[in-house]
């Protein structure tokens, strides 16, 4: 569940937010593996963090309440 929550807002952030402030080298080109996938699958893998990081500090407070 976590992994689906990073890769839809990342990319709904990637397409609808950075995208369009990219230079064109940084647009991703549907089925081609370009600077675009990349960036698009690092925001993704940010997202991930950001979620797991999250997680775990509501599980540590948890414990010590």
């Amino acid at each position: 569940m976590k992994s689906l929550v990073a890769v839809v807002t990342g990319n709904i952030l990637y397409y609808f937010v950075l995208m369009p402030l990219l230079p064109p080298a940084g647009h991703h080109k549907p089925g081609e593996l370009d600077l675009g996938l990349l960036v698009d699958f690092w925001l993704c893998l940010v997202i991930l963090g950001i979620i797991e990081l999250f997680m775990r500090v509501r599980a540590r407070r948890a414990t010590r309440t």
